[in-house]
C-alpha cells in the first residue's frame, strides 16, 4: 500500500508563489512593447487609425525612444520603419544596457538595436548627468527634421527622470535635489511631473519646439493611472494644463519650498510673473501636428493577470486602483482579503502608491505595501489561505534589486524566526531587509516594460 504525503501549509505556500508569479509574468508579457508597438503601427489600438498614413506620408522618420521600455520599442519601430529612418536614439535605463546582466531575449534586441539605433544609458530613479546629456543629445538630432519628416516618440515610464534638460538658469544638481525631496515627501507621480514639467527646458510639451516643424507621433506605453498624457514622462509630446502656481503649490504643500535652491524658487518666481517661457497648453496650435496614442497600460496588464488566473482556475476579482500611502494602502488589501468568500478567488489590482521616507531604510512602494498587509493579515487572518503578491511591472521596486515581495499571513512570524520584527521594519522603511531575511522577495531583474505596480493575492485556494 502507498501513502500519499498529506500537503503541508509550506507546500501550499510554495504553489500558491508559483501561480501568482506566472500570473505576474502574464500580465508583463500583456504589455511587451514590442507586441504593443507593432499593434499601433498596423492601426489596431484605439486613436492608431492614423498611424500607418503618418508614417507612410513622411518624407523621413526621426525616432527617440525613452523610459524602461525604450529597448523594445525603438527595435520594433527600426525594423517596421527601415531605410526611411533617417536617425535614431533610444535612452534606456543604465542598468540595461549591459548585454551580459540581460536575459538571452533582451540581450539579443539590444545586440540587434545597437547596429542601426544610438542607444544611450541614463539614471533612474535619479536623473544624473547621462540624463541631462541624452536630452541634449535627442534635441540636436530633432533639430535636423523638417516639415515632411515625422518625429515617433516612444515614451514609456522612467522617462521623467532620463531625460532631463534643465530650464536656462537652473542647475542639474538642484533640479535633482527638489526631485530627491519630494520623493522622500511622499509626492505622488502626479505632483512630481507637475514640479519637472516646470523646471525644464523640454517637458511639458516642450520637446515639440526642438522637432524643426515635423508632424510628431507619439507612441505611450502608461505607467500613470488615468493615462493622463500630461503627467506619463512629464509630456514630452502633450499639452500641459498645470500652472507654474501648481507647481509652487505642490512645493509648498509638501514642505519643499523653503529648502529648494535658490535659482529653483527663483526661477519659478520669475515665471509667475510671465519672465520666462511656459509650458505648452492645449490651445497651442503646435499641438496640430501632434498625434498622441496610449498603446498600452495598466489595464491591458490586469487583462493578461486575469486570463492567467482563470488559466490556473481560479476566479478573477477586479480590486480598486492602488492610491494612497503603501502603509494604508496594504491594510485596507489585507482587510478585503479576508472578506472574500469566493473559492479560489484571485485579486488583482494596479497602480501607483506612494511611500513617505520616515528613516534611512531600504525598499519600495510595493514591499512597503506587502509589509504592511503581511502584518495587518498576522492579526485580522491567522490561519486563513491567502497569499499576496506585490510588485512593480518593470521588476524593480524602489532603489533595490527586486520587483516586489509575497505576504501572507505567516510572514510576520517568518520574520520573527529570522529574527527581524515586521513593525520596526515597517517604521524604519526597511521593508527590503525584512523581506530577504524572512523569504519573502520577489526579484525578477529589469522586466523591459513598465505600466506601474500590480497586486496579485490567491484566497481559499
Amino acid at each position: 500500500m502507498i501513502l500519499k504525503k498529506l500537503a503541508t501549509d509550506s507546500d501550499f505556500d510554495r504553489a500558491a508563489r508559483a501561480d501568482l508569479e506566472t500570473i505576474y509574468r502574464a500580465a508583463v508579457a500583456a504589455v511587451d512593447p514590442a507586441r504593443l508597438v507593432g499593434r499601433a503601427m498596423d492601426g489596431g489600438c484605439p486613436g492608431a487609425e492614423q498611424v500607418p498614413d503618418l508614417i507612410a506620408g513622411a518624407s523621413r522618420v526621426f525616432m527617440l525612444a525613452v523610459g524602461k521600455a525604450a529597448a523594445g520599442m525603438a527595435h520594433e519601430i527600426e525594423r517596421r520603419i527601415g531605410d526611411k529612418l533617417a536617425d535614431a536614439i533610444a535612452v534606456i535605463p543604465r542598468g540595461a544596457t549591459s548585454e551580459r546582466a540581460l536575459d538571452a531575449e533582451k540581450a539579443l534586441i539590444l545586440k540587434k538595436l545597437k547596429k542601426k539605433v544610438r542607444v544611450l544609458a541614463s539614471g533612474h530613479p535619479v536623473p544624473d548627468e547621462s540624463s541631462e546629456a541624452a536630452a541634449h543629445a535627442a534635441c540636436e538630432m530633432l533639430h535636423g527634421a523638417a516639415a515632411d519628416d515625422l518625429v515617433i516618440v516612444a515614451l514609456s515610464g522612467g522617462a521623467s527622470a532620463m531625460f532631463t534638460r534643465p530650464a536656462e538658469g537652473i542647475a542639474l544638481a538642484d533640479k535633482i535635489a527638489v526631485n530627491q525631496a519630494l520623493l522622500k515627501a511622499g509626492a505622488s507621480i502626479r505632483e512630481l511631473n507637475v514640479v519637472r514639467k516646470h523646471l525644464s527646458a523640454v517637458k511639458g510639451g516642450r520637446l515639440i519646439r526642438h522637432c524643426g516643424g515635423a508632424r510628431v507621433l507619439g507612441l505611450i506605453i502608461s505607467d500613470v493611472p488615468g493615462n493622463d498624457l500630461a503627467t506619463i514622462g512629464s509630456g514630452l509630446t502633450a499639452g500641459d494644463w498645470s500652472s507654474v502656481g501648481d507647481a509652487v503649490a505642490v512645493m509648498k504643500r509638501r514642505n519643499v519650498w523653503g529648502r529648494a535652491p535658490e535659482s529653483i524658487r527663483g526661477y519659478l518666481e520669475r515665471a509667475l510673473a510671465r519672465e520666462t517661457d511656459a509650458t505648452v497648453k492645449s490651445s497651442d496650435p503646435i499641438l496640430e501636428r501632434v498625434t498622441n496614442v496610449i498603446i498600452g497600460d495598466g489595464d491591458v496588464a490586469l487583462e493578461g493577470a486575469e486570463r492567467a488566473a482563470a488559466a490556473l482556475g481560479y476566479h478573477p476579482d477586479r480590486w480598486k486602483e492602488l492610491r494612497g500611502e503603501a502603509n494604508d494602502v496594504g491594510r485596507a488589501i489585507a482587510k478585503h482579503l479576508c472578506e472574500v468568500t469566493h473559492e479560489r478567488a484571485c485579486v488583482v489590482a494596479g497602480g501607483e502608491p506612494v511611500v513617505t521616507v520616515r528613516a534611512a531604510g531600504r525598499g519600495g512602494r510595493a514591499q512597503q505595501c506587502a509589509l504592511a498587509a503581511a502584518i495587518e493579515l498576522s492579526e485580522i487572518g491567522p490561519g486563513r489561505r491567502i497569499t499576496a503578491l506585490f510588485a512593480g511591472t518593470d521588476g524593480i521596486d524602489g532603489p533595490t534589486d527586486a520587483a516586489g515581495a509575497f505576504a501572507s499571513p505567516g510572514t510576520v512570524a517568518n520574520g520573527d524566526r529570522a529574527g527581524v520584527s515586521a513593525g520596526t521594519a515597517l517604521i524604519r522603511n526597511d521593508s527590503y531587509n525584512f523581506f530577504k531575511a524572512a523569504g519573502g522577495l520577489f526579484v525578477t531583474g529589469p522586466t523591459g516594460t513598465n505600466v506601474s505596480d500590480i497586486f496579485v493575492a490567491l484566497v481559499n485556494y
